[in-house]
Parts: structure tokens; sequence; C-alpha cells
């Protein structure tokens, strides 16, 4: 069962409905005791990374997912869920994130539109689990306005380019980032969620 933080992002239903046709076992929750005994955890997030982070310690949900990554157990951080498992962002001025990720989230630079919004391709640099049978070019869907600017060259899975490099997929152990919408990526969002699903089976 994988436990779906639930602290108010919304447009979590695509997410799920993407679950179930994989027929993976999911659950939208908040309750701290759902997340404990949940095989692995899901953080997804749309809308402002300041709101989203006050909801998650308003509800202390920040601690359980601190918590249940330090045993081990797989996240998976989507869209802003990636950008909040990183240490700061400077959306809406200097904000902590989880920290479970060394690094810094910056706005995408004006010379290029904002927000990257649509389709674009992956450049692979490590094979991974995550990213069986996806092969490197393969499109997906992002639409954000803030990357990870700064981050272990080591955790660098996959980028995109736009403009310069925008980290796509991320991973430090347990912990993995996509910055871009899987349950909106076609085939090969599907892929990757069905990855995520057999690696905690």
């Amino acid at each position: 069962m994988i436990a779906i933080i639930d602290y108010g992002a919304g447009n979590i239903k695509s997410l799920q409905f993407a679950l179930e046709r994989l027929a993976i076992p999911s659950l939208l929750t908040d309750s701290k005791a759902e997340i404990e005994k949940a095989d692995a955890i899901i953080l997804p997030g749309v809308g402002a990374f300041t709101d989203a982070m006050k909801q998650l310690r308003l509800l202390g949900l920040d601690e359980v997912i601190k918590t249940e990554t330090a045993k081990n157990k797989p996240l998976l951080g989507i869209c802003l869920g990636m950008q909040m498992l990183y240490e700061t962002s400077d959306e809406g001025g200097m904000h902590h994130g989880l920290g479970l990720l060394k690094g810094a989230i910056r706005r995408i630079p004006d010379n290029v539109k904002v927000p990257h919004m649509g389709w674009n391709n992956l450049d692979i640099h490590q094979k991974l689990p995550l990213l069986k049978h996806v092969e490197n070019g393969e499109y997906v869907y992002f639409v954000h306005s803030y990357y990870a600017a700064e981050g272990e060259p080591e955790d660098l899975v996959a980028d995109a380019r736009y403009s310069l490099s925008i980290p796509a997929v991320v991973q430090h152990g347990n912990v993995i980032g996509i910055q871009f919408h899987p349950e909106k990526s076609g085939k090969t969002g599907m892929k990757i969620l069905k990855n995520f699903g057999e690696m905690i089976s």
C-alpha cells in the first residue's frame, strides 16, 4: 500500500486513477498511523512551496515523512513534492524544505518562458529501477516555475533541457523526486509509476 500524503494539495485524482489502472493499492491520507503502516509514500504537489510546507508542518506530516524515510521506506516526491524534498527554496523569500535531499530550489530564469509548461524529453544519466524500460529521449509533461538549481551531482538521474538543465528525476537512496507529472505523461509516466510499484512489492 502506498500512502499519498494529503495536505490539501488538490489535483490528486488523476494520480490515484493512474495507480488504480496499474492495480497499485494507494490511500490518500493525512493520518500518521496510515503513513507508518504504508509500504511507501508519495508526496504530490501543486501550488506554492511556502503554503505546502506550512500545511505539512501544521499537520505534523513533515516529521512523520522524515521518520519513515529514515527507516528506508521509499518516498516519491512529484513536482512541488520533489521540490519540498530539498533543503531550501527561494519562492516567496527563503524557506526551508524537508532537507531529505541536499540542494536548493530556484526560479527558472526569465530568458525562457515561465512557467515551463508542456512536453519535454528526458536525458537519462543513470539507468536505475525507476526508469526501467524508459528510453533516452522519451517525453514527459512538465508544469513548473521553480527547479532544483543546486543539488548533489550523484543524485541526478535524468534531466531535461529548457535553456538550462532542469533536473527531472533525482534519487538519493530511498528518496526519489520527479519534477514532471507522471500521471499526465502518457505511457512513459505509467511505466515510471509501474516501476515505483515494483520497487516496493
